[in-house]
């Protein structure tokens, strides 16, 4: 049985039925299949921890609402997503309002945190009063790890008291560990692509930059190191930036060498 963070004296919901559990295994390789799917599909991370906690509503039994969230180094959370209204205000109360929950736990110590009756657990006595008033009362949150490293985590929420025991909880981490693979690769994905975005502005505006340095090279008959002070002496008494400046030099000298052609 997985290691987790549990409310003391919870009381333990007794265990399903074996036709409970077919039924549930196919939730959860339903949910299972969904992620794995999730990266060739070319998501954005924002679509894919939308669809990451659609398919845990699924195959995590019990659940009401779900979310996913990603972890950040100096605001904690980020790219918050969930599948109903009431996850997404649970969601501000615990990480805006009072800055504790079972998500955040769960992320600190990288271990999964439950709760069978939010407004009576000693351990988010601000949260779980909150929640528990708008009639939701279990939590279930699953780190997402990766190499040893926590990236985020789902959390599920149910109305009903006490309502993920033992088997909610395997089969919640199962399908923790297969989405933390698939949300990790959807990262690297979008960082190699914001890379590769940056490097070719960079590319285009050295290729105008060395433009508008020839063009001040024609005119004036300047060396090249002379022309580009020119041009970073320009671009600071006007405080544009020097890429803006070189692409506004280079398009005007293209409208008068198509104004001297047509005349």
């Amino acid at each position: 049985m997985a290691d987790y963070d549990a409310q003391l004296g919870r009381d333990v919901p007794t265990q399903p039925s074996a036709a409970q559990r077919d039924a549930d295994d196919v939730d959860l390789l339903a949910g299972l299949r969904g992620v794995a799917e999730l990266v060739a599909d070319a998501r954005s991370v924002p679509e894919l921890l939308g669809d990451v906690a659609h398919f845990a509503s699924v195959a995590i039994p019990h659940v009401d609402g779900a979310s996913c969230v990603l972890k950040q180094p100096i605001l904690g959370v980020r790219t918050v997503t969930a599948t109903a209204d009431f996850i997404e205000t649970i969601d501000r109360v615990q990480y805006d309002e009072f800055r504790e929950g079972p998500c955040l736990t769960c992320m600190e110590s990288g271990r999964v945190a439950i709760s069978g009756s939010l407004g009576s657990d000693d351990r988010w006595p601000h949260f779980g009063g909150r929640v528990a008033r708008m009639d939701v009362h279990s939590a279930l949150s699953l780190p997402l790890i990766v190499a040893g490293q926590v990236i985020g985590a789902i959390n599920a929420y149910a109305k009903a008291r006490d309502a993920f025991g033992e088997h909610a909880v395997a089969t919640g981490v199962q399908f923790a560990a297969s989405a933390a693979v698939s949300v990790y690769h959807a990262q690297l994905l979008h960082s190699t692509q914001t890379r590769t975005e940056q490097l070719q502005r960079a590319l285009g505006s050295r290729a105008v930059i060395d433009q508008a340095i020839g063009i001040i090279r024609s005119r004036t008959g300047a060396s090249a190191e002379q022309a580009f002070e020119r041009l970073a002496q320009l671009s600071q008494h006007e405080n544009v930036k020097l890429a803006t400046l070189a692409e506004r030099l280079v398009d005007d000298a293209v409208r008068r060498a198509r104004a001297r052609h047509r005349s």
